[in-house]
């Protein structure tokens, strides 16, 4: 089916789904409904029933393309598959066991220690801020840092991380929606590459990373009231949380309890498939070569799989921990498949060709990565996810970007914006489930989290916020 005449109905899809996000906060429901609103466009441009017809018109061209599969199969089920090893064989928490207890003598080590566990636990959102809250938790209780502090560390951690490390399922997530959408990055493997080349300015991201390494080593002249308070608290009575708190509680699980008898989790069961993760993917990188990116979690699987096999851990209890594993991706998975099918339907109304006519000229370029991390902001902090925020403002932003100004560099900083000020919005938000998580598997009061977390988070955000403004009216053509 070829694209429309781009009218206002194109902006519909779009639309809807932001105001069911923020109304519902179910995004899911949201991104459905948008696809949706996108064939009663097509139904409006004098389009048939059939060819209206949301399951052939946008789902199955979508979810049948290579790259959504390449996404699905390659970093969503391996690394699904490998974290669920992981926690099936007690490797990872092993792991943070006895390198914390080695490395860690007090109050600061231990929170560098919680950072440097984020930062390998880098795959974002879930996945990281339970590995490195649950793995962490029992190092820092035993040196009394405030689980205000925890939470903090492992939130900033989380997915700021998973944007500034390239290793996870991240990039090849937003480029699966923003291919094509300008002719800065044509095909999926284009738009990987400027993932990469926009990782810079990406300054949320960023500067969140290293202001959680200088908090954590205590050298932040600022870190808010209620942070300052929670710290005085914890170093001067041993009382991790405030008085009237209500931490919340991880589900009851115990890894070591679910252990074949005989079997003892080793570093080497973490350490070789996660050096064959970075070694992979790293080295290519390095040498501007992103053609083994997909190798490298394969491979880390396989040779988890392997180490655990030869190390005598029951094949079955693998294929238990794989699929547990690929179970907690499916909602991701879910979310992945509509955004790309809502990207692909916005493509085809022409909505980015209509907000390019429409506003294009009105907004003056350098004031444009402003703008769009504080819409990105908005959109996340109120629905509670930085990937459905992505799906909505990706498609539009960048071919806005590309009109206002098509030198590179400006789309890069354009593209940083994005990235961050979702993150931003999502790490915020209260309905947030890294928010959640982070609170949940570090003790910590939900709100106490938020309250706490929020000021230095905004500080990172506005500092970026004037950098990428700074960037676009000097570094660009």
């Amino acid at each position: 089916m070829e694209a429309i005449e781009p009218s206002a109905w194109s902006l519909a899809p779009a639309a809807v789904t932001i105001v069911l996000a923020f109304a519902t906060r179910q995004v899911l429901l949201a991104l459905l409904a948008g696809v949706l609103t996108a064939s009663g466009v097509l139904l409006l441009d004098g389009a048939s029933l059939m060819e209206a017809n949301p399951l052939t018109a946008f789902f199955l061209p979508a979810l049948g393309s290579k790259d959504y599969a390449q996404i699905l199969l390659i970093y969503m089920w391996c690394l699904g598959g490998l974290i669920g090893i992981w926690g099936r064989s007690g490797a990872a928490r092993h792991f943070a066991a006895t390198v914390g207890h080695g490395i860690t003598r007090g109050p600061r080590s231990s929170l560098f220690f919680a950072w440097l566990m984020g930062c390998i636990f880098h795959q974002g959102g879930t996945t990281s801020t339970v590995l490195a809250g649950s793995t962490v938790k029992p190092v820092t209780d035993s040196h009394g840092v405030s689980h205000e502090e925890l939470a903090y560390v492992v939130d900033s951690t989380a997915s700021p991380v998973a944007t500034v490390i390239p290793l996870n399922a991240w990039p090849a997530y937003v480029a699966g929606i923003v291919a094509g959408t300008t002719p800065l990055f044509p095909t999926t493997a284009a738009a990987f590459d400027f993932f990469l080349e926009s990782i810079v300015f990406n300054f949320y991201a960023v500067l969140a990373v290293l202001g959680t390494l200088l908090f954590s080593l205590d050298l932040l002249p600022w870190i808010g009231g209620r942070m300052a308070a929670a710290r005085v608290r914890s170093r001067t009575t041993a009382a991790l949380d405030r008085p009237d708190a209500e931490p919340l509680q991880p589900p009851e699980h115990d890894d070591e309890a679910t252990l074949p008898q005989g079997f003892t989790p080793h570093n080497v069961d973490f350490v070789i498939p996660l050096g064959v993760l970075l070694v992979v993917a790293i080295v290519p990188n390095l040498l501007y070569d992103t053609r083994f990116t997909n190798e490298a979690f394969v491979l880390a699987l396989f040779a988890a799989i392997v180490v655990l096999a030869v190390r005598g851990f029951p094949l079955t209890e693998i294929q238990e921990g794989f699929l547990a594993g690929c179970r907690r991706v499916t909602i991701v998975s879910m979310v992945l498949g509509l955004a790309v099918t809502l990207g692909d339907a916005s493509e085809k109304l022409g909505t980015a060709q209509w907000v390019v006519h429409a506003i294009g000229g009105s907004i003056p370029p350098e004031a444009l990565p402003a703008l769009l991390t504080l819409l990105c902001m908005g959109i996340a902090f109120s629905t509670g996810t930085s990937w459905g925020t992505y799906a909505v403002v990706f498609p539009v932003a960048m071919p806005l970007a590309y009109a206002l100004n098509p030198d590179p560099l400006f789309v890069q900083i354009c593209f940083g914006s994005v990235l961050g000020g979702s993150v931003y919005g999502d790490q915020c938000s209260p309905i947030s489930d890294t928010t959640i998580l982070s609170s949940m598997f570090t003790g910590c009061d939900l709100m106490d989290h938020v309250r706490t977390q929020l000021p230095l988070a905004t500080l990172a955000g506005g500092a970026g916020i004037v950098l990428s403004t700074f960037a676009a009216a000097t570094l660009t053509g």
